[in-house]
């Protein structure tokens, strides 16, 4: 047997050297100006209520109205000063005099208060930001200027939606640093544990790294335009994606990369052909994810809007380095990017094995699994069906219709204790009032009912500035008598006896608009309470439009793909599947494990468009393989061997997802929180169950009628790959047994 490899042809330099170095100091450079800019992505992000707000929602159109009142954009911060026993006249004296230092507070143009509670144990300031400047950082004033002149052995917040804002922002202050930190982290170790190499690993995060900084570039452009609306939540999720993106897309090409150095010398011509080997697969996978999440644009949810063209970028830059700078790479280190364990060229008489049952050249877990799928293909993907439609009844339990903005900062937040202690001495509204646009001549009218709504404990009408019209209350001197009037409008402030953002508060929303409506139905009823209320509303209605949306263009693009119509809607009703079971679980964990009070509204969504759009990807690199096995070596053993050959690149790349995702984690966000769970759990049960044991074994109890309508699935063309006359197909038993 001769052993001696053929010597490899020649490679123009142009092409060995010149392209590729040009490559890498283009992506090179593309970081040098990306990565800085990683910087000043708060110079374009905001985490305010309106970049979340519903767009066509009446909260959103009461706070259009608002602005035509007032000059600014304000947001209310409420400072409670709150005593064990009542206060004394020299300390509510004292309490009086923190007037003028809050005032000199840079940002506070007025201060509302001091106004004690009715037990006399607490005093509450409301202090309107000017939401354009920096909410952080003049909430963090207030609350020393408060701590620091309060009476003595006195508790101090600063809370409202300025306070739980500032404290949101705070909880994203990691999200640049330590997610990144944690995410590539996980990603070296796992790299370094399935490659045992130490230059591969780096590259493969070199290309992950440069994509987030292409990403960033993208991405900060657009938001310095104004083409969209950067927030903590998509920036982090912007990070993520894209590196678990790049990352998966970079262990297909590096497996095909690999395998192509077992025939040939030349490292050019192997990088070549695995590119020309991964491309429509990559290709394919990132368009499904981009189109996908593109999708986001048909919600009326201004985060989702945001976060949809924003993760788009990101795959996009993914899918660029992983065929343009990897390659590049690798076409320069050749195998030393193996090092120390080189693949080996394989001699000429072992290149091409025989191929009858697909296990051939097959070892270790993936024979096993393969010869699994074989002896019983109906048995495995009936079991597995049955197993995730188990998993799946937990969606029952899945409580995603919102929960208390107190709730999603997961860390200790002095804005979250100052709700409490406002709930425990003022109407629990206090500081959050609804805000009520009604027609001028109907004013006294809708103030009366207003008033007389269950759950509202007081309500007035604003005049010019903000100032609330007291009726029979002592006129000082100045004080307004009439109220502004805007377009024919007026603005009713409501404070409700429950929290703003409970249960109780929005279905007291709820009641005034059906009230209302009845006197004037132009009458709008907006403010904190009602931005809760149809953010939830809209989120849930989102989930029954893009779901449909996305599942048809991923089923189109994989029509397009596999030049079949079943397998399509096979691997899609099978990521569906897995996606139910996912969540199902996550039910069960949220509300057993983890004890979270319920979740976001938006979590099923962003999971769906996340899980759905990456399962699809694993499908993709295991379908596009088989059928190119298939177009060998006839169908059932085609996805045998491609099951075999893709099994531990695609194993990996789930872990490396799931882990990156994971991250997502140490973000003391609830919603982050949530997803990095459902997300990467997802991930996981997908890789292992579904792509490794039900689809496979499902495409092997069909046969060649998986490629139906194409001609690849016609019985005389499977024949003809496997070098056969035409036949019958056998049954999955009688193919076992030559395989037996």
């Amino acid at each position: 047997m001769n052993k001696t490899p053929h010597a490899s042809a020649r490679v123009p330099f142009w092409l060995r050297w010149l392209v590729p170095v040009l490559l890498v100091i283009t992506w090179l450079a593309i970081a040098g100006i990306g990565g800085p800019t990683f910087g000043r992505l708060e110079e374009v992000s905001s985490n305010d209520q309106a970049s979340f707000l519903p767009a066509g929602a009446e909260a959103t159109a009461v706070q259009d109205w608002q602005a035509k009142f007032r000059d600014t954009s304000e947001i209310p911060a409420v400072i409670v000063i709150e005593s064990e026993s009542a206060f004394t006249p020299a300390q509510l004296g004292e309490v009086a005099a923190l007037k003028g230092g809050l005032e000199a507070v840079g940002g506070v143009s007025t201060v509302i208060g001091p106004v004690p509670s009715e037990d006399a144990r607490a005093v509450q300031f409301v202090v309107p930001i000017d939401s354009a400047g920096e909410v952080k950082e003049i909430v963090q004033e207030l609350r020393d200027e408060v701590q620091a002149s309060a009476p003595k052995g006195m508790q101090t917040f600063v809370t409202g939606p300025a306070g739980l804002t500032a404290d949101l922002v705070s909880a994203f202050a990691g999200i640049d640093g330590i997610l990144l930190l944690a995410a590539l982290s996980a990603v070296f170790v796992i790299l370094l544990i399935v490659y045992r190499s130490l230059l591969l690993p780096i590259a493969v995060l070199f290309t992950s790294v440069f994509a987030l900084c292409a990403a960033i570039l993208l991405v900060f452009g657009m938001a310095k335009l104004g083409w969209i609306q950067l927030n903590g939540q998509s920036q982090g999720i912007l990070s993520i994606l894209v590196i678990g993106a790049a990352t998966d897309y970079a262990l297909l090409y590096v497996s095909r990369f690999r395998e192509a150095l077992t025939h040939t010398t030349n490292r050019t011509a192997a990088a070549l052909t695995a590119w020309k080997n991964s491309w429509e697969p990559i290709i394919a996978s990132g368009a499904t994810v981009i189109i996908a999440l593109l999708c986001l644009l048909f919600s009326d949810l201004n985060s989702n809007k945001a976060l949809g063209p924003v993760a788009a970028a990101g795959i996009l830059c993914a899918l660029f380095a992983a065929l343009t700078l990897l390659p590049a790479m690798m076409a320069l280190l050749g195998r030393a990017a193996f090092w120390p364990f080189l693949p080996k060229l394989l001699p000429e008489t072992e290149r091409e094995p025989e191929i009858v049952t697909g296990l051939e050249g097959q070892k270790g877990i993936w024979r096993a699994t393969g010869s699994l799928v074989s002896r019983r293909p109906r048995t495995v993907w009936i079991a597995s069906v049955l197993l995730l439609l188990v998993a799946s009844a937990g969606v029952l339990q899945l409580k995603a219709n919102g929960v208390p903005q107190t709730d999603v900062i997961l860390t200790a937040s002095n804005a979250v204790d100052g709700q409490d202690a406002l709930a425990r001495h003022f109407d629990a509204g206090s500081g959050s009032p609804a805000v009520i646009v009604a027609d001028e001549a109907a004013a006294q009218e809708v103030l009366e009912q207003t008033k007389a709504t269950d759950g509202v404990g007081d309500a007035y009408l604003l005049a010019d500035g903000g100032m609330p019209i007291i009726p029979g209350a002592p006129a000082a001197p100045g004080a307004p008598t009439a109220p502004a009037v805007r377009d024919g409008k007026v603005l009713i402030n409501a404070t409700l006896n429950f929290a703003a953002d409970s249960n109780d508060a929005e279905n007291v929303v709820v009641v005034l608009r059906e009230e209302l409506k009845k006197i004037d139905d132009g009458t709008l009823v907006g403010g904190v309470t009602a931005t809760a209320l149809d953010t939830n509303t809209t989120a849930q209605r989102d989930l029954v439009t893009i779901i449909p949306v996305v599942l048809a263009v991923i089923l189109v693009i994989l029509m397009l793909l596999l030049r079949s119509v079943l397998a399509p809607v096979l691997l899609v009703a099978s990521v569906v599947l897995s996606y139910g079971a996912a969540l199902g679980v996550s039910a069960f964990v949220f509300n057993n494990i983890f004890g979270f009070p319920g979740a976001d509204a938006t979590v099923p969504l962003f999971g769906f468009v996340f899980l759905v759009a990456l399962g699809v990807d694993y499908n993709i690199f295991l379908m596009s393989r088989v059928r190119e096995e298939a177009l060998k070596h006839g169908t059932r053993p085609g996805i045998l061997r491609g099951l075999g050959v893709t099994g531990g690149v695609i194993t990996s790349a789930g872990v490396v997802l799931a882990a990156t995702f994971a991250a997502l984690g140490v973000i003391p966000i609830m919603f982050l929180v949530q997803l990095a769970f459902i997300v990467a759990f997802g991930v996981l049960l997908d890789t292992v169950l579904v792509r490794s044991l039900l689809v496979p074994a499902l495409a092997f109890d069909i046969g060649p009628r998986i490629w139906w309508p194409s001609k690849l699935g016609r019985p005389e063309t499977d024949a003809a790959a496997r070098g056969l006359r035409p036949a019958p197909e056998p049954e999955p038993e009688a193919a076992e047994a030559g395989i037996r």
